[in-house]
């Protein structure tokens, strides 16, 4: 199975879920994303078919020009093949050399091609390797990028059997099945093996923690352990690059999100929201309420279990442990 996926940071949009990973850069084009998007959890026999009618589909779905590269990854009984369909700028390598296919409806659509170990979706040939800055280590969701490159773990010698490493007791796992809206979340029981270490990132399982998260209306959880800045491109306010905060991008392919649209501070168990002047406002509303207050730019709003954000059109529930 998939092991590692880094996203590079960009304004397009990376998302994986399963055996499929997508990139895709269609501005204005939101139905589009959502069928490319819909494609993630096909697979079987009947993947390419999918994504043959979806090639057949994409002139109509786009407003523009539209680049993107879709891979579905089949690793079922050690396979280790894949289907691609991509068009305009995108384009799918495998261990650095691009995936050759057939033309289809103005897109280009291949199958059967073997996995080898390094996965590339993104415009145009991949780097060798991938330059500083990485964004995220995706495990599953919807994120901002200019691409991705995914590690395929080295499967075991056939007939050997790989005894299961040491797990804490199950817990939830949280996945994104949506991109900025599109398609629903899903829940299901993980094992987390003990002793896991990697770099930060926005993307967790949650464990025992007494911190507050944010949980987005896709399933990504964002854990409140330190000041935030959230937005389409947040790495550049002078909150992050002060080392004050770390930033989340967000998904916004209807581009109605500032670069940095709000942030998140917390001091001990207290955590406010802060609008940065963003362009379409940032709006709350308590767990029972039926209507949103937008805030006053600058003023910081304390945040209570069950509150909940709206940020342009992405809904987040503030949830705070109890003590």
């Amino acid at each position: 199975m998939p092991d590692r996926c880094e996203v590079l940071p960009g304004d397009s949009v990376v998302a994986r879920r399963g055996g499929g990973l997508l990139w895709v850069d269609a501005p204005g084009s939101p139905a589009l994303v959502a069928a490319l998007h819909a494609c993630l959890g096909v697979a079987g026999p009947g993947a390419e078919r999918v994504l043959a009618a979806v090639a057949g589909q994409v002139s109509r779905l786009s407003d523009g020009p539209a680049s993107f590269a879709l891979v579905l990854a089949d690793t079922a009984a050690g396979s280790g093949s894949g289907v691609a369909l991509w068009s305009g700028k995108g384009q799918p390598a495998v261990d650095g050399v691009p995936v050759s296919g057939s033309s289809v409806d103005g897109c280009t659509l291949a199958s059967g091609f073997a996995l080898g170990q390094t996965l590339y979706v993104g415009p145009g040939q991949p780097a060798a390797s991938m330059p500083p800055g990485v964004a995220f280590d995706l495990t599953e969701g919807t994120v901002p990028g200019a691409g991705a490159l995914l590690q395929l773990a080295v499967a075991g010698p056939s007939g050997v059997v790989v005894p299961p490493a040491t797990a804490l007791p199950p817990a939830e796992s949280f996945t994104a099945g949506s991109d900025a809206g599109f398609g629903s979340s899903s829940r299901g029981p993980v094992s987390q093996p003990m002793g896991q270490v990697g770099e930060s990132t926005a993307f967790w399982r949650p464990e025992s923690t007494a911190a507050p998260v944010l949980r987005f209306d896709d399933g990504m959880v964002v854990n409140v352990d330190e000041d935030l800045v959230l937005g389409r491109r947040p790495d550049g306010h002078e909150l992050v690059t002060s080392g004050n905060a770390r930033p989340v991008p967000i998904a916004d392919t209807q581009n109605v999100l500032s670069s940095a649209h709000a942030a998140i501070q917390r001091t001990g168990r207290e955590v406010s929201l802060t609008d940065l002047g963003s362009l379409n406002g940032t709006h709350v509303a308590g767990p029972e309420a039926t209507e949103w207050t937008q805030l006053e730019p600058g003023v910081s709003h304390p945040l209570a279990d069950g509150d909940r954000l709206l940020l342009g059109w992405t809904v987040i529930t503030f949830e705070q442990p109890a003590e």
